[in-house]
Formats: C-alpha cells, sequence, structure tokens
C-alpha cells in the first residue's frame, strides 16, 4: 500500500524569520542613533522632560531579551543587569550582546508560537506576533525622540530608512 501526505497551504503575510530580520534592521538603526550621539550627551540632555536617549536605549535592551525569554519559557521576568552603562562604548556593547542573545533565543520559538495569545509581565495581554511587533513599534516611537534629540544638537542623524 502507497502512503500519501497531505500538505495544507496556509497565508502567511510574514515569516519568523522575515519578521526577526526587520525588527534586527530597526535595531541596526538604533545602534546608528547611538553612535551618532555625543559622548557627552548620551546620558543626560533631553528635551522638554523626555528622557535622555541612553535611558530610551536601555528601555529597549529590557524589552528584547525578556519578552523572548518569555515567549519561550512562559517566565516573564525583568531585564536584570548589574550596572548601567556609563559610556557610550559600553551601551554599544551591550547592545550588540543583547542583538546576539535575540538571535539566539529567536529560532526557539515555534512558528505556531506566534498565534498564542500572552499575558507579558502580568499587563500586556496580545497574540506572540503583536508582542514583538509592540517592542518594534516600541523602539521606533523612542528613537523618533532620539532624531528630535540630536537635531536640536546640531548633529545630523542617521537616515531613517538606513537600517543596513
Amino acid at each position: 500500500m502507497k502512503e500519501t501526505t497531505t500538505t495544507v497551504a496556509t497565508e502567511t503575510f510574514m515569516t519568523p524569520a522575515q519578521l526577526l530580520k526587520h525588527w534586527q534592521l530597526h535595531r541596526n538603526l538604533t545602534r546608528k542613533m547611538i553612535n551618532a550621539f555625543p559622548e557627552d550627551k548620551l546620558f543626560s540632555y533631553s528635551v522638554g522632560g523626555m528622557r535622555p536617549f541612553a535611558e530610551l536605549a536601555m528601555e529597549f535592551i529590557g524589552m528584547a531579551v525578556p519578552t523572548l525569554t518569555g515567549i519561550i519559557t512562559e517566565k516573564w521576568e525583568r531585564f536584570k543587569h548589574e550596572e548601567a552603562p556609563s559610556t557610550k562604548q559600553e551601551l554599544l556593547d551591550l547592545w550588540d550582546e543583547q542583538t546576539e542573545i535575540v538571535n539566539t533565543l529567536w529560532p526557539k520559538i515555534q512558528a505556531e508560537r506566534f498565534n498564542d495569545v500572552v499575558l507579558a509581565f502580568g499587563q500586556w495581554e496580545m497574540p506572540v506576533y503583536l508582542l514583538v511587533m509592540y517592542v518594534v513599534d516600541n523602539e521606533i516611537h523612542h528613537r523618533g525622540q532620539g532624531y528630535v534629540y540630536l537635531r536640536s544638537l546640531g548633529v545630523e542623524p542617521p537616515a531613517f530608512w538606513d537600517r543596513e
């Protein structure tokens, strides 16, 4: 008797690999933003009471790996770092370290998991794919503040479309 296999086609707008690529391109641009800041302004400069860009970058760092870890383990723990970076290079090094961890964790998320609804950190209930998009959107939103800061400092920011 001959065995047969049935393949079911599903609609997919974006694969998990494409979503990761999209996110990493935004992370590349955010890294360029961090690097564009003068060392003496990255940790202190703000406009209109908004947080300095280094604090915003730490927020992005604080969301990325803990979110992926929560998606994989269902344990939603906040980011813990012994000591906050105090120089641009330390911040860039931490950014790069976290990017590698994102790349390591991502393949551990099963494709079906992206449609599961989770309650992230006890406050955000949504499907996994929307949670990841929230993390990306938050980074994009706050990166806009960085553009305002750099322009007000007379520094030409990286082009918003230059994400490679």
